[in-house]
């Protein structure tokens, strides 16, 4: 089968097309035919890391989380799935999960669910990570309708999933971002747009809280910024981040007692511990898309499988604005 791997890492590594055996079924797995593949942060962190973070696959590499596909096999104990469904998920392109940017791939039964309807493959690829990301992380904090929700990063891949599924939560949402292209997506997902080159932290909370703060923060920056979704929090509140790589400063999170989730949702895939979690999740989500309650962003650009490296420069570029996918 056609893949595009890698044979070396490092910001400079190039993808190369290359011939290798197609995946063998086994029990309680799936053989897919590959349609499309989204590229995320934690992708391109693999690439120009490599062996830096443990859970990198060994070389010769092939990437790639997210998919959608058809299944083209059934192994052994496989229920609730037949050849020629239309399926999404991630599930592999990290630790020994051979990835998705390759024609065909063996995925876990437990890790996908049946392709949204409404949705083509283009655009069900990419929702997996960012989606099954947005929905543990509402999820753990508890959100419930009167909630007032902020989210920091409101245009990106996770966070304009996150306003989507906090409103259907009845939550009242704004979201972070900078510029007029951010401010028109968080405004067409229905959040109050924050411009936080604009505003001040104590001008945004005091315009929608009353100066309380938020009930609820899903830190889609996460990193230092975490400094600032502390400040805007209200008391006891709770704070989602999606990356805490980093020392910080707890002491205002003592003082006003919130609660911290780090939400890093590759752990089922590299421990094999409650996968099946994120199949129900993506069933879930699955249905909100096609009751109109969801819908995924996808960046204007379109690239094919030998496109693989400028989409993966698309992304780095910061130029983006909603998720790059590559067609198989």
């Amino acid at each position: 089968m056609k893949t595009m791997t890698l044979n070396t890492y490092g910001p400079d590594a190039d993808f190369e097309a290359a011939e290798l055996d197609r995946p063998e079924v086994k029990a309680g797995h799936v053989i897919l035919r590959v349609h499309a593949t989204s590229i995320n942060t934690v992708d391109t962190m693999i690439k120009s890391m490599g062996t830096d973070l443990p859970l990198s696959p060994a070389l010769p590499a092939v990437l790639g989380m997210d998919f959608a596909g058809v299944i083209e096999e059934i192994g052994e104990g496989v229920t609730g799935f037949a050849v020629g469904d239309e399926i999404y998920g991630c599930a592999g392109g990290l630790a020994n999960l051979q990835g998705a940017l390759a024609e065909y791939m063996l995925a876990d039964a437990q890790l996908i669910a049946h392709k949204p309807k409404s949705l083509s493959m283009r655009e069900a690829a990419a929702m997996p990570l960012v989606g099954i990301t947005a929905f543990e992380g509402l999820t753990r904090a508890g959100v419930t309708a009167g909630q007032k929700v902020l989210v920091q990063g409101g245009a990106g891949g996770v966070g304009h999933m996150a306003i989507q599924i906090a409103k259907h939560l009845g939550a009242e949402v704004s979201a972070t971002g900078t510029g007029d292209v951010q401010m028109d997506v968080i405004k067409g997902y229905g959040a109050t747009p924050i411009d936080f080159m604009e505003q001040k932290i104590a001008d945004y909370v005091a315009a929608q809280t009353g100066g309380a703060g938020f009930d609820m923060i899903f830190d889609a920056v996460g990193g230092a910024n975490m400094t600032n979704s502390f400040e805007a929090a209200a008391l006891n509140a709770q704070v989602v981040s999606t990356v805490g790589l980093l020392e910080i400063d707890l002491s205002p999170a003592h003082f006003k007692g919130l609660s911290l989730h780090i939400v890093f949702m590759l752990l089922p895939m590299l421990y094999n511990v409650n996968r099946q979690v994120h199949g129900d999740i993506l069933a879930k989500l699955a249905k909100l898309v096609d009751a109109g309650i969801v819908k995924p962003l996808l960046d204007e650009q379109r690239f094919g499988f030998e496109e693989v490296g400028a989409a993966y420069a698309r992304l780095g570029s910061g130029k983006a604005i909603g998720k790059v996918v590559v067609e198989i």
